[in-house]
């Protein structure tokens, strides 16, 4: 299984949730351009000592990392707030790519009609979202739990 995260801005979400990926034993991808330097200081501080541990690969542009999944086959399961599916009640496999967009202004509209599916956490009514790396690590307990009894 796979996270993506497209355009991050914020280092210290994008370092929580590589550490996040670390214990976890998921894949990571960066969706460049990034709005910050990959090896800012905050960065390497959220992540800690994990980011050793972690597998992540750089894309210089959505069309790259379009290219790249194409050849792995891989679904894309984009969460965000307009979702039309509760992400506790889809079916996840093994080999899924959960997508986060960036924090500023989420995904744009080639993203949003290239997933093949549009998650959302619901949350009470009248809040905007939760913070990115949070929704992270919701949506990949509820993947892994679903997919811990299912042939790899």
């Amino acid at each position: 299984m796979h996270i993506a995260l497209f355009q991050p801005d914020i280092a210290q979400n994008t370092g929580t949730i590589l550490r996040l990926c670390a214990c976890l034993g998921l894949s990571a991808h960066i969706i460049e351009p990034a709005g910050f330097p990959f090896s800012d200081r905050l960065f390497r501080r959220a992540g800690m000592d994990y980011l050793n541990h972690v597998s992540v690969t750089r894309h210089d542009s959505w069309p790259k990392f379009e290219e790249w999944r194409a050849a792995q086959g891989c679904r894309l399961l984009l969460f965000t707030t307009k979702g039309a599916t509760d992400y506790r009640d889809f079916g996840y496999q093994t080999s899924d790519i959960l997508l986060f967009g960036r924090e500023s202004a989420g995904v744009t509209d080639m993203v949003v009609e290239a997933a093949d599916a549009r998650l959302v956490i619901p949350i009470a009514p009248g809040l905007r979202s939760l913070n990115v790396a949070m929704t992270a690590a919701m949506a990949a307990g509820e993947a892994l739990r679903q997919v811990r009894n299912q042939p790899v």
